[in-house]
């Protein structure tokens, strides 16, 4: 086996890890990708049977308060605001999965090229498994900050109705 020979091989090991590694970024980006479409539609989802609920709700409430026409129009408000404020909450949720998507495309990018340095064998995999935990790291961090967003939406989402629903049993006590 000749030192060229020996060359042609790593490079095309080489060449394998590194489309290799491309290809799993690229599935990674479509299941990222794929990940906030359904996101997407699920947080529409939720919106229109929020709002279906919170009209039929709403219906319900005035026909048990006829004659509280300045009650009843607060109440709306607060179902407007905080229809307004759950599709602020999902405009920020998209924007936030649509920039660790792009940051963590080219962060597979960047990784791939790396790996395409390696002069050995277990330099790749170091290199490969150092790129795994980052990766992996960094998906841990965005699933956290997701999850932070999400209950802080709730929260705010609810305040404007839960404000109203205490209007409301206030009214009937008195």
């Amino acid at each position: 086996m000749t030192q060229q020979t020996t060359a042609d091989e790593f490079q095309d090991v080489a060449a394998d890890a590194t489309n290799t590694a491309t290809e799993s970024g690229k599935q990674t980006a479509q299941r990222v990708v794929e990940s906030v479409k359904e996101a997407r539609a699920k947080s529409a989802s939720l919106a229109a049977d929020t709002q279906k609920t919170l009209g039929a709700n709403v219906e319900d409430f005035s026909k048990r308060l006829q004659g509280v026409g300045s009650f009843n129009q607060q109440t709306l408000e607060a179902f407007g605001k905080s229809s307004e404020i759950a599709a602020k909450a999902f405009e920020g949720i998209g924007r936030e999965v649509a920039a660790y998507t792009k940051t963590s495309f080219e962060e597979r990018l960047a990784a791939a090229q790396d790996l395409s340095t390696a002069k050995t064998l277990p330099e790749l995999f170091e290199k490969q498994t150092a790129f795994a935990r980052s990766a992996f790291d960094g998906w841990v961090q965005q699933a956290s900050r997701l999850s932070e967003i999400y209950t802080a939406a709730v929260k705010d989402i609810a305040a404007p109705i839960s404000q109203r629903f205490s209007a409301a049993a206030e009214e009937v006590k008195a």
